[in-house]
């Protein structure tokens, strides 16, 4: 599928670097839509599907989903945002932003009241024009909603991330092409490369920066190029910003899978990788993609 866009590889490390870097970091929420919990969580039967659609469900089997991003304050990079939230028109019609498919899934969407991330940057004195690196674990709708907001950003994905985005028909998959179709500058990331290195659990790291203060870790299986972040917080702890590798703490700590996986077994895969680094690292703050009573737990700043 053709887009104004023509990523190229990303060149590491982005510049901006600084010997034993440690970051701050801030949960920004944009809006929360209503789901079926049959999406989030999987179940048997043959009304699973319905199920999951949200056909024949009460209200009670309903839950609430934020839709999120994440503002990171490095020492040298400055302002650097994971994922982008919601775009204000959102709050007016949100098929022009989501496209018809996409708002369907993201009924009763309801942007914050106090804004989107956008909003929450400027109340913080960030103007979108000071955003020079936006980190996109991937390119979903209610990920990559705002990118058109942050037009002198460069944006950092997987390559096989971009592949799945325009593929025809990629609306079918979670993607809307309006959200990314821009010709600002894209940087693909490719974890087969040689120079690929890993970040134990993880098989597969990138240091973006090259100061092991923001590392890209390649959990596939929500979608093809999915990445989650893993960063060195001030004070020696780390967070993982997980995207939708897991939904919730729940799939977290039972193994329990999601009604739409893109790739089951690299799926399962992340998930154990993620489960073994909260093992191996267990004072680390793990956030999960949709999680409402674990969103409302985080602190304004980490």
């Amino acid at each position: 599928m053709a887009t104004a866009a023509e990523p190229q590889p990303a060149v590491l490390p982005v510049p901006g670097g600084v010997k034993d870097a440690a970051v701050k970091l801030y949960p920004l929420l944009s809006g929360v839509s209503i789901g079926p919990k049959a999406w989030i969580h999987r179940e048997d039967g043959r009304l699973a599907t319905l199920h999951a659609l949200g056909i024949g469900v009460s209200k009670d089997d309903m839950m609430e989903i934020p839709i999120v991003s994440f503002l990171v304050e490095h020492p040298g990079a400055g302002p650097v945002l994971i994922d982008t939230g919601l775009h204000p028109s959102c709050a007016i019609d949100l098929k022009q932003n989501f496209g018809r498919a996409g708002a369907l899934a993201f009924r009763g969407m309801k942007v914050d009241a106090e804004g989107t991330a956008r909003d929450k940057l400027i109340a913080r004195g960030i103007e979108p024009r000071d955003i020079k690196l936006v980190v996109m674990t991937h390119l979903h709708v209610d990920h990559a909603s705002a990118m058109s907001e942050f037009p002198n950003a460069t944006f950092v994905f997987t390559n096989r991330e971009w592949e799945a985005a325009t593929e025809s028909r990629n609306w079918q998959h979670g993607y809307h092409t309006g959200q990314f179709d821009h010709g600002f500058d894209y940087r693909t990331l490719d974890f087969e490369d040689s120079d690929t290195d890993s970040y134990v659990p993880f098989g597969r790291a990138l240091d973006l920066l090259g100061d092991g203060s923001i590392r890209a870790v390649y959990t596939p299986g929500h979608t093809h190029g999915h990445m989650s972040i893993v960063l060195r917080l001030q004070g020696g702890r780390e967070a993982l910003v997980a995207g939708d590798a897991i939904y919730t703490r729940y799939q977290l700590e039972s193994g329990h899978l999601p009604h739409r996986i893109e790739d089951v077994h690299f799926y399962k895969r992340s998930l154990k990788e993620i489960q073994l680094y909260v093992q191996t690292k267990p004072d680390a703050l793990v956030i999960p993609g949709h999680d409402m009573a674990e969103w409302n737990k985080l602190s304004a700043v980490y």
